[in-house]
């Protein structure tokens, strides 16, 4: 049997999300320390308090139906990462305990075949989540590249347009895109992640399973692939339990945005600065709906196989 370090994978996804403030060391979750107040900073100062202000201008813009409607396909996403942040970081110790379960020897693959043959699944989900920060970063920097104007439409109490008020506002808001962003990403990325290792315990079930011939089948190897459906089974439950508000706030958030941002297109030259963003909006959130269905697809699939 050989071993594998499941966490190696997503070694990336987790950086990131350490310096989001959303990931405490080791095995920990939040306590009194110097990250949890960083963590603090990082949710409400930074990412509660820029979708706040945003918020609190839909007051001031409602009948303007153009800014109206660009405040809102903004705020609503933010929302949801909020929501999805909230979720996440109040089941921190329950997911940290749900990856340590894949040290067990029971999900570790039996032979160098089996490790070739889970490689390109894995290999994929980083070329996922890879992609997903490109198309992040990419309409961050074109949304940051504003002359003599703030990135967002919001409201402060005070006024912004003098310097350094301009300036700091300016900065508060790109941070505020930032981490926002990176967190969204990184948070579905990391169920992706688990949806994948669902795949590939499944694939290799069924491998240990088609290998269950010969005259003297051993009783041992039959009950080992029990066990390992049994832990599949309560894994993919857990993975359920975690993920199924924040997958379903998704779902109704992105038809809200999709909606509102052909709405916003309808509005905008689609080869001006402000159609470009509008369409990177849109790629991503069409693209993160499309990779969760795949994902999920693909577990119906392999648990399929193995029923059968």
């Amino acid at each position: 049997m050989l071993t594998i370090d499941w966490n190696f994978t997503i070694k990336r996804n987790i950086f990131i999300l350490q310096l989001l403030g959303l990931w405490p060391q080791e095995d920990e979750v939040y306590k009194l320390n110097l990250y949890s107040i960083y963590a603090f900073v990082s949710i409400v100062v930074i990412m509660g308090g820029h979708n706040f202000f945003q918020t609190v201008n839909i007051c001031f813009v409602y009948k303007d139906l153009e800014a109206l409607a660009t405040t809102i396909f903004i705020t609503s996403t933010e929302v949801l990462v909020l929501v999805k942040v909230y979720f996440f970081t109040q089941n921190i110790g329950r997911l940290k305990k749900l990856l340590s379960s894949l040290k067990k020897d029971v999900f570790q693959p039996r032979n160098e075949r089996q490790v070739e043959m889970i490689k390109p699944i894995l290999n994929f989900w980083k070329n996922v989540h890879g992609s997903f920060m490109f198309i992040v970063v990419s309409t961050i920097i074109v949304q940051s590249i504003n002359k003599n104007q703030l990135p967002f439409s919001a409201w402060y109490p005070y006024d912004y347009t003098i310097s350094p008020l301009y300036e700091l506002t300016y900065l508060y808001q790109v941070v505020g895109m930032w981490y926002i962003a990176l967190s969204n990403v990184n948070i579905g990325t990391l169920f992706y992640a688990l949806l994948t290792y669902v795949v590939v315990q499944c694939d290799i079930l069924c491998d240990d399973c088609k290998n269950l011939t010969g005259p003297l089948i051993s009783n041992q190897r039959i009950i080992s692939c029990i066990k390992h459906h049994k832990e599949i089974l309560s894994f993919s439950e857990s993975v359920n339990d975690l993920f199924e508000m924040v997958i379903l706030g998704q779902f109704v958030t992105s038809t809200i945005v999709i909606a509102t941002t052909l709405f916003m297109l309808t509005l905008v030259d689609p080869l001006s600065k402000e159609g470009l963003i509008t369409v990177l909006y849109a790629m991503a959130v069409i693209t993160e709906i499309f990779i969760y269905c795949w994902f999920g697809n693909q577990v119906d699939l392999k648990v399929s196989s193995v029923l059968s």
